[in-house]
């Protein structure tokens, strides 16, 4: 019996050292997209920006309450183990909750992005950061407009397109950015493109970390159920 408590106890610390590297990894993920992609934030709704902000919250809560796993596994305290068990399957419930709205969320992301490239569009003029993020946009994916640059000439009427869509290597300093000289392809389809291929890495990562989490949280139940027997049969 006691062997058997030893190996669940080892094996149960081992898997909240794995907990908490999940944690990190959530974190670390959340924070990397937060960093590298939230210049465009202003082409997509705040409802699905905020989930890398949800990210990095979640990524912290799990590497805190790994704290009461490794504790309650090493000092034997059944109360810290339950708890710990309580609280990272919440965790693990909301990141399945986080998943399955984001799934729902990406089914009308082509339409929801569309709508806010058309608003920062219209109100390029009026607004500083509708301007940095279109020049930023456009110059960093080499496209023109939400589909091509007569997107431009259609809304202001103007064949003289932003510097931003021409690419620096074919004008000439007298040169203005004309639909001759533009980049033929639209930004929507690009962006899509880098979303939809970071959504994969992250789904990947997110069923990696959930099934380490559930295996945690099998073996802190069962280490909480031995140490309850031990404690009734002294």
């Amino acid at each position: 019996m006691a062997s058997g408590l030893g190996c669940i106890k080892c094996i149960t610390f081992f898997c909240n050292l794995l907990f908490a590297l999940t944690g990190l990894l959530i974190l670390f993920v959340g924070a990397m997209v937060q960093l590298n992609y939230s210049h465009y934030s202003n082409f997509v709704s705040d409802q699905i920006w905020t989930a890398p902000i949800i990210l990095i919250i979640i990524g912290s809560i799990v590497a805190f309450i790994c704290f009461l796993g490794c504790c309650g596994a090493l000092k034997e305290n059944g109360c810290m183990i339950l708890s710990f068990a309580i609280l990272a399957f919440v965790i693990f419930v909301c990141e399945i909750g986080l998943g399955i709205a984001g799934y729902m969320k990406h089914t009308g992301l082509r339409r929801i992005m569309e709508a806010q490239f058309n608003v920062t569009m219209r109100d390029y003029n009026e607004r500083d950061d509708y301007r940095d993020a279109w020049s930023l946009l456009q110059s960093e994916l080499e496209c023109c407009g939400t589909y091509g640059p007569s997107d431009w000439e259609a809304v202001y009427h103007n064949t003289t397109l932003h510097a931003s869509c021409c690419p620096i290597i074919v004008l000439n300093e007298a040169d203005k950015c004309t639909t001759a000289h533009a980049s033929p392809d639209g930004c929507l389809n690009k962006l899509i493109h880098i979303l939809d291929s970071n959504a994969l890495v992250l789904a990947g990562v997110v069923l990696g970390v959930a099934s380490i989490q559930l295996l945690t949280i099998l073996f802190a139940c069962c280490l909480c159920r031995s140490f309850c027997r031990s404690y009734q049969t002294v």
